[in-house]
């Protein structure tokens, strides 16, 4: 059975009619029924149903564009040309990936341009980086700088950084500064117990 099928509903973007797709089976994050994006023709996504790559909202992939994997490609997103998003990579918002473009590994593009560049800082133990206006990466952790605030005790212990909390917590108070996301995080509050 097809992962999916054509709604009959088309539009043409940039001289080239696209045609809506629906969900035939559940699979990853969607459900039977589910309305999907807009592609060009089959051979844009794989029918194979243990492929986890999904494409959904308004997203759009045309031309030779592929999406593979585990990637997801949502929102008014636009994949086109040669351009490959695979692995576990995410492209969402107003994003456009065209051209020769490879999107892969855990790669998180979106929409909306950056006031100030995003802060990069390699620390002792991770790298500590900003993914989003909202969204700061610590090793393998991406959370909100609100779920960060909250929880980076716990994280903290759970990934054996207790001898290190205050530099990265240093590293959150300068993101919080920079990109104006509330109120620092006191040292008197890093106690860990």
């Amino acid at each position: 059975m097809k992962k999916y099928s054509f709604t009959g509903d088309t539009k043409i973007v940039n001289g080239i009619t696209l045609q809506r797709i629906k969900a035939n089976v559940d699979f990853h994050y969607v459900s039977v029924g589910d309305l999907g994006g807009w592609i060009e023709n089959e051979s844009n996504l794989s029918n194979n149903v243990n492929n986890n790559a999904w494409v959904s909202n308004d997203a759009q992939v045309y031309g030779n564009a592929q999406v593979s994997g585990n990637a997801q490609v949502y929102g008014n997103t636009q994949v086109s040309g040669n351009a490959q998003v695979s692995g576990n990579a995410q492209v969402y918002g107003n994003a456009r990936i065209y051209g020769n473009a490879q999107v892969y590994g855990n790669a998180r593009i979106y929409s909306g341009e950056w006031e100030v560049s995003p802060l990069y800082i390699q620390g002792t133990k991770w790298v500590f980086c900003m993914v989003s206006k909202t969204e700061i990466k610590i090793g393998c952790q991406i959370h909100t700088i609100d779920k960060w605030r909250e929880n980076y005790r716990i994280i903290a212990k759970r990934h054996n950084a207790v001898d290190i909390i205050e530099e990265y917590v240093m590293y959150l108070n300068v993101a919080i500064a920079r990109y104006g996301l509330g109120d620092a995080i006191l040292l008197e509050d890093i106690a860990v117990n």
